[in-house]
């Protein structure tokens, strides 16, 4: 009879637990709101879809930078008696940036594309976006081989591509946005490859999130609305699968990036100031097995691009490949020497003085010229006298007359293969027109890192 209770006492507990389970099992994976109650992705309470995922994956080609607060501008005395450069402190948030420089064969491929789309129908968006090989051409060197080959020849794919404009490098940014979302909407199973994507309908992120895109959708995402007639819809920016724009890093990004001083610090403390990438003033690397070799491509002195023949120094007369010599701190190669990168920002010489101290950035459309080229900045400045008519930025930046500073001058950053020891410092700042390209600039992209600071 004892035995009988305890079988009978046991069935029911193993019952009631299956009951449980199976009650629980009708509940939001998601939970429920804290603020109201209802669950999460749930039909019979609303159907308020949360993903699971709230972790952001780093992009192709991508290394987190986490960031922090550092002491932005001039690491060593101006040679040129520039005040362009003020040392502040500053915070730069957590983000993500190319390891290396974009390459002429990643180049290739977004021409390879436009080519694939645009095709002879609209021959001019190729156009638009080939980079200007003549800037190679010099009228005292011998260079036209570069002119020829240097972008596409294979033996080159590996090296950053150059003669291309800051207008060039945001619409590439754009581009490569554009494929990598499309490839992880391949990969979730949601579109299918469209071989016959064309200049009338091909993938774009807000073509897609605006439901304009009509390639070959396979399946949406879940859709718990009580609603929906399907049961599935468009994945949207919220659902965590398409990852932010790829973009020129800000000027305050890239130098903080370059500097590397995670790898230079202890207790909240920099132990060190660097002027360069490493820990030390000197250009050759201190490791025993590479003594006396150069860390960084640059112009050793007049006349000496690369050393002696049977014992170069830095082994390149022009630019090197992208993953030549040694990464930082952060793991990225080049941030001195080899080519200079475009950044966002506008060039003004008192960027350092009129900043925000924390993600400073002299860009945004309506405040190019704010405390620097605005009414309120001029020796004109008297309210009464106000004229709404007169363009007060070319009292001070008369493009062509006074100065060769406007709104569309672009800072870049970093020493190149073609510049001596000085430029080499992250904090070195130069400045082209956006529409503009060099044999020796090039470009990097970032995105922002969303959610926690910590990279992870």
């Amino acid at each position: 009879m004892r035995k009988r209770f305890i079988f009978s006492t046991i069935l029911a507990v193993f019952c009631c637990g299956i009951l449980m389970v199976s009650c629980g099992s009708k509940k939001s994976k998601a939970g429920k709101s804290n603020s109201t109650g209802w669950n999460y992705n749930d039909p019979n309470y609303g159907g308020f879809y949360v993903t699971q995922s709230r972790d952001q994956e780093a992009g192709p080609g991508l290394v987190a930078i986490e960031g922090g607060t550092f002491t932005m501008g001039a690491t060593q005395e101006n040679v040129y008696s520039e005040w362009d450069n003020t040392p502040r402190q500053v915070t730069v948030s957590s983000f993500y940036m190319d390891q290396t420089e974009v390459s002429n064969l990643d180049y290739l491929e977004y021409i390879y594309w436009l080519n694939r789309i645009y095709g002879s129908d609209y021959p001019e968006m190729i156009n638009r976006a080939l980079p200007d090989t003549l800037v190679w051409r010099n009228s005292m060197s011998y260079n036209e081989p570069m002119v020829e080959i240097y972008f596409r020849h294979p033996a080159y794919r590996d090296y950053p591509v150059v003669g291309v404009s800051w207008l060039q490098a945001n619409d590439y940014a754009l581009w490569r946005s554009d494929r990598v979302n499309e490839m992880l909407l391949i990969e979730a199973g949601i579109l299918e490859f469209d071989p016959n994507q064309d200049k009338d309908n091909h993938f774009t992120t807000d073509g897609y999130l605006d439901g304009s895109y009509t390639g070959i959708v396979l399946k949406g995402i879940e859709d718990p609305n009580p609603k929906s007639l399907t049961g599935e819809r468009s994945v949207r920016m919220e659902d965590g699968i398409l990852l932010p724009k790829y973009r020129l890093p800000t000027e305050a990004e890239w130098e903080y990036a370059a500097l590397g001083l995670i790898g230079n610090s202890s207790n909240e403390r920099i132990t060190e100031r660097r002027s360069y990438p490493w820990d030390t003033d000197n250009l050759r690397s201190s490791n025993k097995d590479y003594t006396g070799k150069f860390v960084a491509n640059f112009k050793r002195g007049k006349g000496d691009y690369m050393g002696v023949a049977g014992s170069l120094n830095d082994g390149a007369t022009f630019p090197a490949p992208v993953t030549s010599y040694w990464p930082n701190d952060f793991g990225l190669y080049n941030m001195a020497g080899n080519v200079s990168e475009w950044v966002l920002d506008v060039y003004r010489p008192l960027s350092f003085e009129d900043f925000n101290d924390q993600n400073p950035y002299r860009g945004n459309a309506e405040n190019l010229n704010y405390k620097d080229g605005d009414y309120m900045s001029t020796i004109q400045n008297d309210w009464n006298n106000k004229d709404n008519n007169t363009d007060y930025t070319k009292q001070m930046y008369d493009y062509g007359k006074t100065t060769l500073i406007s709104d569309h001058s672009r800072v870049y950053k970093g020493g190149s293969w073609a510049d001596g020891p000085y430029y080499l410092s992250p904090s070195t700042r130069r400045y082209l027109e956006e529409d503009q390209s060099s044999s020796t600039i090039g470009f990097r992209c970032a995105m922002n890192m969303i959610g926690a600071a910590q990279a992870k």
